[in-house]
């Protein structure tokens, strides 16, 4: 505020309290969630001392790609930051998994899929945490509906939508998505 920035810290499906209390699960398409905070911001701008050409989102984690899948479709943001980009959620959990595992996925066998992501989650505690956070912010039960769901999170045919000047973070020691940033470029 010293600085004239405001923040607006929301959380959206999946998130906080809304998976915990509302039972709201994570959705890949986020613009749809942050479209309406923005047109509550701009209704509210002289409340919030808001300059409608200075809006910008930033997203951490799993938020880098939620923010740039954001920021192909709303082109009312004036900048973007991803504090750690995400190209392709699925092609980055299914990195942390042997070449095996990917074949019963490509094959769409459920049960090989949960029987062996069960076992790799006893010996991996990046596999465990990764799958069982998945579980709880989709709102799904089996280890294989985050595999499937995650083929929704790319950037694949949208990142070129992105128009608003673009601040691109990679975390050095990321064990969940890492040499993704290297692709969102």
């Amino acid at each position: 505020m010293e600085r004239g920035y405001n923040c607006l810290a929301f959380e959206g499906p999946g998130q906080g309290g809304v998976i915990r209390e509302q039972k709201i699960p994570f959705r890949f398409d986020w613009e749809k969630v942050v479209t309406p905070v923005i047109d509550f911001l701009l209704e509210n701008k002289e409340e919030y001392s808001l300059k409608k050409e200075s809006i910008a989102l930033m997203g951490i984690s799993l938020g880098g790609y939620l923010a740039a899948g954001t920021a192909a479709f709303e082109h009312r943001l004036s900048a973007c930051i991803l504090d750690h980009g995400v190209y392709d959620g699925k092609e980055a959990l299914e990195s942390s998994f042997p070449p095996s595992l990917l074949k019963s996925i490509q094959d769409g066998d459920e049960k090989v899929v949960n029987t062996v992501i069960e076992l790799l989650m006893e010996n991996d505690s990046n596999i465990k945490f990764n799958i069982k956070h998945g579980l709880c912010t989709f709102g799904i039960d089996s280890p294989y509906e985050p595999v499937k769901k995650s083929s929704a999170f790319t950037l694949k045919e949208i990142a070129s939508n992105i128009r608003c000047p673009t601040l691109l973070l990679d975390a050095e020691k990321d064990d969940s998505f890492s040499g993704q940033p290297h692709k969102v470029i």
